[in-house]
């Protein structure tokens, strides 16, 4: 596509072999941008790609380089990959992420680190090599994949609402620092949305936790990656040129709620012994 409204433009998406990234990419493509993919498994980043133009009857221009986006090497090549065709980067949407749900209890120090890793470093680092491949092309837009559990407390995920509480605060500082060079930064905050993560795939088959979860969104229904991928896609493009720093919940309305239970997966995962000790104020054994 030549003619949409993001035609010219270079984009970079991390974990785009997944469901949130995948989708990103496709509406991204669809509006002409020229879309660079970075993931660990190649395999899966090169059939996403075919799916993605296929979407779009051969028109996308989508490219793919593998990677760990916590590896600021890894990360430095796929900001080269992007500029490639033009020079520079226009867009990068940084959909990497991740969380354990368990009592704090039974969380340890590596835990919480990575999960730390999986959610601010890697867009920390997806920020920092983009922008100067942003700067020559006059600006850019950077949009984060943040969470509704950012300003939810969600019991059972303490170290996913920190990382993502952390993340839309380094959102805000960036915007801040970069406007300068009319670069925007903003995130999205989906709420529950069916993709292939072993967490969600495991929300989604059990009927009971999906009904709580049903019962805490006004609008009755849980996420699609289309569904956040239209807020990226908005974030991304120039009908968004005057908003920088925020981050806008796509979550059903969960947030007007609250957060449901998931101690049914800790139990399910860890046990009741070891869930009910951490549940009575104890360090598990």
């Amino acid at each position: 596509m030549t003619d949409g409204a993001l035609a010219g433009k270079a984009a970079l998406v991390t974990g785009g072999s997944g469901g949130i990234g995948s989708a990103c990419a496709r509406f991204l493509a669809r509006d002409g941008a020229a879309v660079t993919l970075m993931a660990r498994d190649e395999d899966r980043l090169h059939a996403v790609a075919a799916e993605i133009r296929s979407s779009l009857d051969g028109a996308g221009q989508v490219d793919v380089i593998a990677g760990d986006a916590t590896d600021r090497d890894d990360v430095q090549a796929a900001v080269e990959k992007a500029r490639g065709t033009t020079g520079v980067v226009d867009i990068c949407v940084a959909t990497v992420g991740g969380g354990v749900i368990a009592p704090l209890l039974l969380l340890d120090d590596t835990d919480l680190v990575d999960q730390l890793r999986r959610n601010i470093v890697t867009a920390f680092l997806a920020v920092k090599y983009t922008v100067p491949a942003m700067v020559p092309a006059g600006g850019g837009s950077i949009v984060c994949i943040s969470s509704d559990s950012a300003t939810m407390s969600w019991p059972f995920l303490a170290g996913y609402c920190a990382a993502k509480a952390g993340l839309d605060a380094m959102v805000r500082v960036a915007a801040d620092e970069l406007g300068r060079h009319n670069i925007r930064v903003n995130a999205v905050r989906p709420g529950l949305t069916r993709t292939p993560s072993n967490n969600i795939s495991m929300i989604f088959s059990d009927p009971e936790i999906i009904e709580e979860f049903i019962s805490q969104k006004p609008l009755a229904r849980t996420g699609t990656p289309d569904d956040v991928a239209a807020g990226v896609r908005f974030l991304a493009g120039p009908e968004s040129s005057w908003i920088t720093g925020q981050s806008l919940a796509i979550e059903g309305g969960n947030e007007l709620r609250r957060a449901p239970s998931l101690e049914k997966i800790a139990r399910h995962r860890y046990g009741d012994e070891a869930v009910d000790a951490a549940l009575s104020g104890r360090i598990p054994d």
